[in-house]
């Protein structure tokens, strides 16, 4: 497999090998020793899955805050998307700073967010599935996020605000001037 910390070396791209021939191919998607050799030591708990009908729907900037943090690795079943995490730990050196990675089923990539940092994706193909799996259970009163068009995050998004789908939910999460310290230093 394939691993490549991005601008923000705690965020992992991962590509697993796969192995083809005339039926298709096959491809290991986890194994816990392979990826703590890679330097993913979560221990995942949950998985999820979601699929997005319309292009340009985002979901997040979303995240847990402490006890409940998430680490989460996310691959796409079907289509593509661009996937965004943001830091927001107290006193990190790339505090609101964001990295992206382009994700597809065709390729098999997967992308690695640890806890700290708050997660989104945009499809740009209809009928897009997610698959994410989390180090920690869903706390919904730990549940929080920031607002994905945040002028201050300086993402560029593969859809205009105007275009993109996006939940009510997520239309009012705050801006990262107003989110507080989620992540307070160690």
């Amino acid at each position: 497999m394939q691993v490549t910390p991005l601008a923000i070396p705690e965020v992992i791209l991962v590509v697993p090998k796969r192995f083809g021939d005339a039926r298709g191919w096959f491809m290991e998607t986890y194994a816990r020793e392979r990826y703590r050799d890679a330097g993913i030591a979560a221990d995942f708990v949950q998985d999820n899955h979601s699929l997005s009908g319309p292009v340009g729907t985002v979901r997040g900037l979303h995240f847990q805050k402490p006890p409940h943090a998430q680490a989460k690795l996310i691959r796409v079943l079907r289509g593509r998307i661009l996937d965004v995490a943001v830091d927001v730990r107290e006193g990190s050196p790339t505090y609101g700073r964001h990295v992206t990675a382009w994700l597809s089923a065709e390729g098999g990539e997967q992308l690695y967010v640890p806890a700290g940092f708050a997660h989104g994706f945009c499809t740009v193909e209809p009928d897009t599935e997610v698959a994410y799996k989390v180090d920690a259970l869903y706390a919904p009163s730990h549940d929080a996020g920031l607002l994905w068009n945040d002028p201050a995050l300086g993402i560029d998004w593969p859809v205009a605000p105007h275009a993109a789908t996006v939940s009510d939910k997520d239309m009012k999460l705050p801006r990262l001037a107003d989110i507080g310290v989620p992540f307070p230093a160690a």
